[in-house]
């Protein structure tokens, strides 16, 4: 129960800075938020984008970044490296966050080193909270063949939490079985996962027999 409650404490901070991103960067022009508007320029544009994430051992709860190709810290464990072929940096706005329109591929590192693979149409980085928003035709697959389907999906480093509040596809195949639902969050690891609600579940074996 407690992991439960952190988790919606943490979602629901999340949530809200999110919404305060999106209400408080609208133009008048009929509310066009920032990202789409073609007012707002950024204040950088970067190609072939690569960026750290590393815990040292002074700072072992806090995800440090590391400058964009920099070497890593000898007492720093890389926890996960995000790529993107174009990111746009708006970190001079009051609500600071970089884009990645082009979509991104997000790896992240479990304590023995163990690698998931995020991937998104769509990404934005809040700055503030150090959350990832991920959307479009977002899958995870993590070190153990595991896959998660959903079409939209936050990433909140600081807690080492993931959720998504919109349907989701989980295929696992250790028990050979595809589960429907809505609502999800399981942490870095993918060691807890918390479906909020299930349409059903169908065994794969079922599914290729079909066939």
């Amino acid at each position: 129960m407690k992991d439960i409650k952190t988790f919606k404490d943490l979602k629901s901070i999340a949530i809200t800075f999110v919404t305060a991103i999106l209400f408080f960067s609208c133009n008048s022009n009929e509310g066009t938020v920032v990202f789409e508007d073609p007012k707002v320029s950024p204040q950088g544009v970067a190609e072939n984008f690569i960026l750290y994430y590393t815990e040292t051992a002074e700072f072992s709860e806090i995800p440090m970044e590391v400058a964009m190709g920099g070497a890593l810290k000898k007492d720093a464990r890389l926890i996960a490296i995000l790529r993107s072929s174009k990111s746009m940096d708006y970190q001079h706005l009051a609500f600071p966050y970089r884009t990645f329109p082009d979509g991104l591929v997000l790896e992240v590192f479990d304590s023995e080193g163990k690698k998931s693979v995020v991937k998104s149409d769509y990404g934005i980085i809040y700055s503030a909270t150090n959350v990832i928003d991920l959307r479009g035709n977002v899958v995870i697959t993590t070190h153990d063949g595991k896959q998660l389907e959903t079409p939209q999906l936050y990433y909140d480093q600081i807690g080492e939490w993931i959720f998504t509040e919109e349907k989701f596809t989980y295929t696992n195949p250790e028990n050979q079985t595809i589960m429907d639902g809505k609502g999800m969050d399981f942490n870095r690891d993918f060691s807890f996962l918390n479906a909020h609600k299930t349409f059903g579940y169908m065994t794969i074996k079922d599914t290729e027999s079909d066939d």
